[in-house]
């Protein structure tokens, strides 16, 4: 079944491909999208589910997700690319650079996991989280899901943009439930050694949603690879921290 993926192209240089996680469409690099494109060709994608794309029944695979991405750039007529996977999104790029090492410059991953029993587990205050919002209103729980993905430093202000955004874009629970499946049954671990793009690491040490042990592992795995860990930063370092993000990627892709 062809499924429509809904994409858009900002800036002119090297390609750099940009890939979020559960729950976010490509709104979600909004504080650092432009400021990409002063230096690349910036590729933003809504994954299958969100936004603008199909959300076909689930559950959903990050294989099925990469191959979607990678559609995206054969649409764009990108033969390589760089490429930024955040949480979900770092699954997806990791299966993408994996099946198709070929299509890929060098990977930034970003509040992810390589996945599998081997990996820390989701952190228990976001375990507690998912029980206690059964009870609540929906808007009410996906305030609380927002605010949990946030440092305790993050901007006044945040979780009011992010939310106008999640609620413009709202998913039915079908869609937000195959992604979710995609995270939950990804798992890299043994694949990983054989991953030869140069890569870094990224995550918060603040955050609540993916464990940040599972950068160390992610660094450990990957042969070669960089990491580089964000202070008291929650598990969205582009709205954190989005001049010392871009700082980071500009530099690892220069």
């Amino acid at each position: 079944m062809s499924v429509h993926i809904a994409w858009e192209r900002r800036g002119s240089g090297f390609p750099l491909v940009l890939v979020h996680g559960l729950g976010y469409a490509r709104w979600g690099w909004e504080p650092v999208a432009d400021r990409l494109a002063e230096q690349f060709e910036v590729i933003l994608l809504d994954n299958r589910g969100i936004g603008e794309s199909d959300a076909p029944p689930g559950p959903y695979t990050a294989a099925e997700m990469a191959a979607d991405t990678l559609r995206v750039m054969d649409e764009a007529s990108i033969e390589r690319a760089h490429l930024v996977g955040t949480s979900l999104g770092g699954m997806i790029a990791q299966e993408l650079a994996l099946a198709a090492p070929e299509r890929v410059d060098k990977l930034v991953l970003v509040s992810t996991t390589p996945g599998g029993p081997n990996a820390p587990p989701m952190p228990e205050v976001t375990v507690r989280l998912f029980v206690e919002t059964k009870s609540l209103e929906p808007s009410v729980a996906l305030r609380r899901f927002v605010e949990n993905a946030l440092g305790a430093g993050a901007a006044n202000g945040l979780v009011e943009r992010i939310l106008e955004h999640r609620v413009r874009t709202a998913q039915p629970f079908s869609a937000w439930a195959a992604q979710a499946a995609a995270g939950t049954a990804f798992d890299a671990w043994e694949r990983l050694p054989g991953l030869d793009a140069p890569t870094l690491v990224l995550h918060g040490t603040a955050d609540n949603v993916v464990d940040p042990r599972n950068a160390e592992l992610l660094a450990a795995r990957i042969p070669g690879a960089r990491m580089e860990l964000f202070p008291g930063c929650g598990h969205l370092p582009p709205w954190e921290q989005p001049e010392r993000f871009v700082e980071v990627v500009e530099e690892f892709l220069a």
